[in-house]
């Protein structure tokens, strides 16, 4: 089959996705299953992969799963056990008391904290946090989620203690004859992270107007007037918390390299942006508050939202007290992250669950269930248990860990069949005569982009990512690629680390939007089935992000003033369109 013929089949599996879940918006317990069927009918019938090959897929997948689902039930746990110690009123008056805007608090939680949880674990982990977070403090349940996936870009190329780039891009590129034939005698490590400090120069100039466009959203789809200027009259504030998280963000991935740009970025933000707050520097006047709650839309709603908070009989815990099980969270992941002793023996054959071979292919899965951020999250849950004497409360604990296990089981439907759905179409490549399907897809884009490939790269990147669920997943898949192409419209060696950054700046967007992140945050808060209106919203932040980083790409590799002028062109027509927007009156509640 001709490259052509070639492309359209590997977009099918793509196209179901967007089809059912976004524009026929299918929930994704129900999208998602049939996106599994057509993707494994497409490589056995079409693509002539072996059905070892799907079926060792679709089991690494399913294992895959289950390492997201034990992450979500442990943010889910922990949340239902502040709720029932009485710790999450303690934080929603806390918050208030820094400030009783809504976008400063969203700013702080999903942006900052968010910011944080991402550059210790990674994989989702900040949305499941900051999303429970913003709900109990009185968010509606659906623009937390959209609040937390909309800050899944910027932070996330240096995730995990930076496993995007040391193990993505790392794996992509190293060991490989024509990426060692064209840096010449610069030595690999060193090229890993000129690649990194260009990830961060990209992120910074595209990332810092995350945080206002964030609050644009919260206030165009869940404010009273339906209008981004109300989320715009908070510029001030939101663009000086971007710049302080980004500016130390950028000095560490320069200076100390691509583990811990996140995790400094967040805490030196998070620290400048609360002070900057509670002394009401750069705070709108004007507090936004969003509508009573009984004039909500119903799909904004979870299950969380609709139950009273417990009355709890003991002593009232402190903000101190209820801010501890985060602080656990946060140096647990940290501990476990980058003190090498407790790493290397969490992540030791003796505590790796593993079946290498699956099949007789050469697909391999594994879980190492105490080193995934859930049993972080176990722990922490663990700890509110006797810090906050739940135990004085007959049955409170035993009920947060009902309600977990009652949400946990409506989000694994979709996740279920997602990942095998995503491992399918990844390995596909495998004992068939075509590449992979992601290459296939790729290599149509590069077909016809020739030396305007860079504008491109983001955008690879983020198909990576909404196809894979992850930043690290399409790095490893599309790296050489973007290298080789590169190569191949005549680049030098720092241009070509340039396209590799975008790719990964890509691949970070691509969070925003990817099925199992939306299903897995859509599940810490109980919010089911409302997956493919949440990524029809994060669309526009994602669209943004990949345009902006492929203008300023090209504009940085040719040292040309024509795409610079439209890389601004490009902010500016994104920052015009929010301004312009005069609202609508919202739907009368029924």
């Amino acid at each position: 089959m001709n490259l052509g013929i070639l492309f359209l089949l590997a977009l099918m599996p793509v196209a179901t996705v967007f089809v059912f879940l976004v524009v026929l918006r299918w929930p994704a317990k129900h999208a998602m299953p049939l996106a599994y069927v057509v993707t494994a009918a497409i490589a056995l019938l079409l693509w002539g992969t072996d059905f070892r090959v799907v079926a060792a897929a679709s089991v690494h997948g399913v294992v895959t799963a289950l390492n997201i689902l034990f992450i979500v039930f442990g943010a889910i746990l922990l949340l239902y056990t502040m709720r029932e110690s009485g710790a999450m009123q303690t934080l929603r008056q806390g918050f208030t008391n820094i400030s009783p805007d809504r976008r400063i608090q969203a700013i702080i939680i999903a942006w900052m904290f968010g910011s944080l949880i991402e550059g210790s674990a990674g994989f989702g982990t900040p949305a499941a946090v900051a999303a429970p977070l913003l709900v109990a403090i009185g968010f509606p349940a659906m623009a937390a989620v959209l609040s937390a996936l909309i800050i899944q870009s910027t932070p996330v190329s240096f995730g995990a203690v930076g496993t995007p780039i040391l193990v993505g891009v790392n794996a992509g590129l190293s060991g490989q004859e024509i990426v060692e034939g064209h840096i010449g005698d610069v030595a690999f490590a060193d090229y890993l992270l000129q690649i990194g400090g260009n990830v961060a120069l990209l992120h910074t100039l595209v990332g810092f107007l995350i945080p206002l466009i964030m609050v644009g959203m919260l206030t165009r789809f869940f404010g009273k007037s339906r209008s981004f200027r109300e989320g715009l009259k908070a510029w001030k504030f939101a663009l000086f918390a971007g710049v302080s998280f980004t500016i130390p963000y950028l000095l560490v991935a320069w200076l100390l390299g691509p583990e811990f740009p996140s995790i400094v970025g967040g805490l030196v933000g998070l620290a400048i942006v609360v002070t900057a707050a509670k002394k009401g520097f750069l705070v709108p006047k004007e507090v936004f508050q969003f509508e009573e709650r009984s004039r909500w839309e119903p799909e904004w709603i979870s299950r969380f939202q609709d139950q009273p908070d417990p009355v709890r009989t003991g002593a009232a815990i402190t903000m101190v007290q209820a801010l501890v099980p985060y602080v656990v969270v946060v140096l647990l992941l940290v501990i476990t992250r980058t003190v090498e002793p407790v790493t290397a023996f969490l992540r030791s054959p003796e505590m790796t669950l593993s079946w290498t071979g699956i099949f007789g292919t050469n697909i391999n899965t594994s879980s190492q269930p105490l080193y995934l951020p859930g049993a972080v999250l176990l722990v922490a849950s663990i700890v509110t248990y006797f810090l906050h004497r739940m135990y004085r409360e007959k049955g409170a604990y035993l009920r947060a860990w009902g309600q977990s296990g009652r949400i946990i089981v409506g989000a694994s439907v979709a996740l279920i069949f997602a990942v095998p759905m995503v491992q399918v179409f990844i390995q596909s490549g495998q004992a068939s005569e075509y590449a992979s399907m992601p290459l296939v897809l790729a290599e149509g884009v590069s077909a016809v982009s020739g030396a305007a490939w860079p504008f491109y790269s983001p955008i690879i990147g983020a198909l990576g990512a909404f196809i894979a669920g992850s930043n690290t997943v399409s790095n490893m898949m599309f790296s050489l690629f973007q290298f080789a192409t590169a190569v191949q419209i005549d680049l030098t060696a720092n241009q070509a680390a340039f396209v590799v950054a975008l790719q990964a700046v890509g691949g970070a967007a691509g969070n925003m939007i990817c099925v199992h992140n939306v299903v897995a945050a859509s599940a810490t808060v109980g919010l089911i089935g409302r997956e493919g209106d949440l990524i029809r919203k994060a669309l526009i932040p994602m669209t943004y992000y990949v345009l902006a980083a492929g203008a300023l790409g090209m504009a940085i590799i040719y040292a040309a003033t024509l795409w610079y002028v439209v890389w601004v062109a490009i902010v500016a027509a994104f920052l015009l369109f929010m301004l312009w927007n005069k609202g609508r009156q919202p739907a009368t509640a029924v």
